[in-house]
């Protein structure tokens, strides 16, 4: 029977369903129907559900007009019920996995998905989760679940996990462009997904499990924040030292080989590397080992909102208390609208708690989250003459950092916009 699956899937006539259509789901979801398969998406949000009902997208690298030409062909269809799943010959799990409490990860979506999906799951079919989780979720945890309905992993139903791999807002990487790893229960498990994504990612990497795959995308993510975490450290010792960070970057950058520039910052955020990296901690813990990179890596990343607000009162003419600050940017990344974990928010609110705070974000129009309740205020000579410094915190493509940088009176760089700048007026971090 999986060789009746395997003429589905490279005729483009397998149905597939998308557990979770966020940031990942949502646009893997379009990528398989603009192909020409027939994809459900379902998702616990009647919000987002009715939206895209509505042909209204709400990430950032999945147009109106492509979810309006998918439903009309009746290649995407959504829904909130998961029996409509019964017909599905493929089953992808893009769920959420955050950290419920300190240094542990919350599974609780996936096992949610994975109990509705062993309700309906109909022998031969593949099921991909893509969630980011500890190594050994897919045997441990999915693998049993599954197995309830009395069918075996392998056998009866196929079994995989290929690690998500989205950059949201980055127009040079669409989800289609990324390169992608695979890595099945059997041979056969890890074939049919390879097949699968190969029919919409040209370059498809095979590995030995699923526990090496779960285990390729947390080492991606940790060398972020253990990289980051390291400039970040690197910053604060060079104002020590009375070194200019970026331009030591730079220097460091005309090295050919053995050398990749990352930058320093509020900290980070969006889901995958302030919380990922951290699930390869606690399952590590379990084990009896304990990953001090991780871990100091999160913890300076984690203090920057706090860095930055001291070097910020250093600066200033007068007390903080008395001082009337702007913040430019709020989201995690730039030319996103996406909030999650953003350290921006963290200095807002320190500063929030300490004197008068306001922000301007092109793609954030209010905020109302975390004790925070703000409308965004509009970015003109008037304006910013009225507070006593602006603090560079997100580095948007839509700013008019020219404007800011002739009508303010004292700016804190976080970015390095002003690399060029050679204003007395400018402090960059």
């Amino acid at each position: 029977m999986s060789k009746k699956l395997e003429l589905k899937i490279r005729e483009c006539k397998a149905r597939i369903a998308v557990i979770g259509l966020g940031y990942v789901g949502l646009p893997l979801a379009v990528a398989f129907a603009q192909k020409g398969f027939r994809v459900l998406g379902i998702d616990t949000s009647v919000q987002r559900i009715e939206r895209i009902k509505k042909r209204e997208s709400y990430i950032a690298d999945v147009t109106n007009a492509e979810i309006s030409r998918l439903m009309h062909s009746g290649h995407l269809a959504v829904d909130t019920q998961f029996d409509l799943m019964a017909d599905a010959d493929v089953v992808i799990i893009c769920v959420p996995t955050p950290i419920k409490r300190k240094y542990t990860p919350d599974i609780s979506y996936i096992v949610k998905a994975v109990r509705s999906i062993a309700q309906h799951i109909r022998p031969h079919t593949l099921v991909v989760l893509e969630s980011t989780t500890y190594p050994g979720t897919t045997d441990e945890l999915i693998k049993p679940e599954l197995e309830r309905s009395g069918m075996v992993a392998g056998k009866d139903f196929h079994l995989a996990f290929s690690p998500e791999r989205i950059d949201p807002g980055n127009p040079d990487f669409k989800v289609t462009q990324i390169p992608k790893v695979v890595g099945g229960m059997t041979e056969r498990c890890t074939l049919l997904t390879k097949l699968l994504y190969g029919q919409i990612i040209k370059n498809v990497h095979a590995v030995s499990s699923p526990k090496v795959a779960e285990m390729t995308k947390l080492l991606e993510n940790s060398f972020r924040i253990v990289n980051i975490g390291w400039i970040n450290e690197i910053a604060q010792m060079c104002h020590k030292l009375g070194i200019d960070v970026w331009e030591v970057i730079e220097a460091a950058k005309t090295k050919p080989f053995g050398f990749m520039p990352f930058y320093p910052g509020l900290g980070v955020g969006g889901h995958c590397i302030p919380e990922d990296p951290l699930y390869l901690y606690w399952k590590a813990k379990r084990y009896g080992f304990n990953s001090k990179f991780i871990k100091l890596s999160a913890d300076i990343n984690a203090h920057m909102p706090n860095y930055c607000l001291h070097r910020l009162c250093e600066i200033l003419p007068k007390p903080l208390a008395q001082a009337r600050i702007l913040v430019l940017g709020a989201t995690y990344k730039k030319d996103v609208t996406d909030l999650r974990k953003a350290p921006a928010l963290k200095l807002i609110e320190l500063l929030k708690a300490q004197s008068q705070v306001d922000y301007f974000d092109p793609m954030v129009p209010y905020l109302k989250l975390n004790g925070i309740d703000l409308v965004a205020v509009k970015l003109t000579p008037i304006t910013l003459k009225k507070y006593d410094a602006v603090v560079v915190a997100v580095d948007h493509t839509k700013v008019d950092y020219a404007l800011v940088l002739k009508h303010s009176k004292l700016i804190f760089d976080t970015k390095n916009i002003y690399k060029d700048a050679r204003s007395k007026k400018v402090v960059k971090l």
